[in-house]
């Protein structure tokens, strides 16, 4: 089984030094760590010695390197966490409230017309002054008033997309086409224009411009309810998760990593 980590922090910048979870390196000393790979180790190893703390892990149980745990660490996390995070069943009205807040997240058919610039993260690269330029870029775009002729210069000068020869366009796409990531800030919203944020994706980090939409066909309720359901039950599930780790971490003796931490009981 591959190893697992969880994340409830925001990315940053690199780290240097050795970080620890109640006395456990989370790095080696010569390992330099961007701020997420290493809260991601963090809160792993919180919820490794969690399972250890609760008979579920053996005591015997270390840490891998590189952030890695073993299939019985990975078996006995899951295992806490289905015993510790209840998570309700959405109710008929939360579902229809979601419904009629987000009318086109589970639209059949839709596309939209889109341009970008990628800015990739390919292996060595500062991916903190990488962000700094694609945020300058949007800001940039996202001021222009020339009819898009700043967008495809741009695209062509600094996107790492062969789409840049072209303008950054990338014709009409469906959420097949794109990596799930990326479609979930795309897609299901009315949004024209330079979008006001960046786009994170396994690729690196986009400047996008929606040109057109086309909504394709809004299915009823009862169509996309159990959908609908589930995506309630993960938002729940992922802020029981962030709560839980924050729980964690202020009981723990946390050194050379930031993390959240609460004395107060987990509330759901």
């Amino acid at each position: 089984m591959a190893a697992r980590q969880f994340d409830a922090v925001s990315p940053g910048g690199a780290v240097a030094g050795i970080a620890r979870i109640n006395g456990i390196a989370l790095n080696a000393a010569n390992e330099l760590l961007d701020e997420e790979t290493l809260r991601q180790r963090a809160c792993t190893e919180l919820l490794r010695q969690a399972a250890q703390q609760a008979g579920l892990l053996s005591a015997d149980d270390v840490p891998g390197v590189q952030g890695a745990i073993s299939a019985e660490a990975s078996h006995a996390i899951e295992q806490l966490l289905d015993r510790e995070l209840q998570v309700p069943e959405p109710s008929e009205e939360a579902c229809r409230r979601y419904h009629d807040a987000h009318p086109a997240a589970h639209a059949q058919g839709e596309r939209v017309q889109l341009r970008h610039v990628l800015f990739a993260v390919t292996p060595g690269v500062d991916v903190k002054q990488l962000r700094l330029r694609a945020e300058a870029m949007l800001i940039e775009l996202r001021c222009a008033d020339d009819g898009g002729a700043k967008f495809s210069e741009a695209a062509a000068q600094w996107s790492n997309c062969p789409s840049g020869q072209q303008g950054g366009d990338l014709g009409w796409l469906t959420r097949g086409d794109c990596a799930p990531e990326f479609a979930r800030e795309v897609f299901g919203s009315a949004e024209i224009g330079v979008l006001a944020r960046l786009v994170h994706s396994r690729f690196g980090l986009h400047v996008v411009e929606v040109v057109a939409r086309d909504p394709g066909q809004q299915p009823a309720f009862e169509e996309v309810r159990q959908a609908i359901a589930l995506t309630l039950r993960q938002q729940t599930w992922v802020n029981a998760l962030r709560q839980y780790l924050q729980l964690l971490a202020g009981a723990a003796v946390v050194e050379g990593v930031a993390l959240d931490a609460a004395d107060s009981p987990l509330v759901q």
